[in-house]
């Protein structure tokens, strides 16, 4: 079992990957009583996005009495927004990243919650798969886009990679002024790559074998924008065919969005709906 101490001592190394590129907003959060608590978790943000995507929910989470641990992702947070870094993002370094997290997780308190949204998401699932954590709630989990059929994905996420990168515009009427300013607003086709290919694995591994986690949360909009939320339900299906511990919640009353966790979309709307409920269900 991890000690406070080493975990302080984890956090040390993982600050230190940090260098000049990188913005005070994009900078690894950690919220902590000063001691190991009963309860620590894990938030894992999103695709381009960066820790400051979870700030007023590790905040109320550190006021429930968690210690909280907000990784920077590899090759996110950099204060220019345009930059070409997510390009050279790797599947290995982004398990490598989450399996550190949750070591430093383990030191923190006694129970340890993974979450994750979007790309986070995906890594929760991933984690909840192949290793043991007391609890993994995975919200929008990157398992595959919407719009693209999952046989077709499995030979597009390949030939991405042969193919020179992309910066596609997550939008492209509003282009770089797209906000919030601690998110890029552009992805990489090399990166999105890169994700499906841990979301492949994961979805192909459920079928034969049962998840680690103690327990599973999968969270989704029922009028979800982005990511294909069949793929979200084929994994729910493969997990509970192996009798695992794993529900599902789905948000209805929420609009077409996919960015359902940042407080600066939608003035605020989507968070006062969905913060709650993701409290209550921890709690349970």
């Amino acid at each position: 079992m991890a000690t406070y101490e080493q975990a302080e001592r984890a956090l040390e190394a993982f600050y230190a990957r940090d260098h000049g590129a990188i913005a005070d907003f994009g900078r690894s959060i950690l919220l902590t009583h000063g001691a190991r608590a009963e309860r620590a978790a894990i938030l894992l943000h999103g695709m381009s996005a960066s820790p400051a995507q979870f700030r007023q929910f590790s905040q109320e989470l550190y006021e429930r009495g968690y210690n909280v641990f907000v990784p920077r992702l590899p090759r996110h947070g950099h204060a220019d927004r345009m930059t070409t870094a997510l390009a050279g993002l790797q599947a290995p370094a982004l398990k490598n990243t989450t399996l550190q997290a949750i070591e430093i997780g383990r030191g923190l308190g006694e129970r340890l919650t993974l979450i994750g949204f979007s790309l986070g998401g995906l890594l929760a699932a991933w984690a909840a798969q192949y290793h043991r954590v007391d609890c993994v709630m995975s919200i929008a989990p990157f398992l595959g886009v919407s719009w693209v059929p999952r046989h077709f994905a499995a030979v597009l996420a390949p030939l991405a990679l042969r193919l020179p990168n992309r910066f596609p515009w997550w939008d492209p009427i509003q282009r770089e002024r797209q906000m919030p300013a601690h998110g890029y607003p552009r992805y990489s086709t090399h990166a999105l790559a890169q994700a499906y290919s841990i979301a492949h694995d994961l979805l192909h591994d459920a079928i034969a074998h049962a998840p680690r986690a103690k327990q599973i949360l999968l969270i989704t909009n029922a009028r979800e924008s982005t990511i294909s939320n069949p793929s979200v339900r084929l994994l729910m299906m493969r997990w509970q065919k192996h009798a695992a511990p794993v529900r599902r919640y789905e948000f209805t009353d929420l609009p077409f969005s996919h960015d359902i966790i940042e407080p600066l979309r939608a003035g605020g709307r989507h968070v006062a709906v969905v913060y709650p409920k993701l409290h209550e269900l921890l709690e349970q």
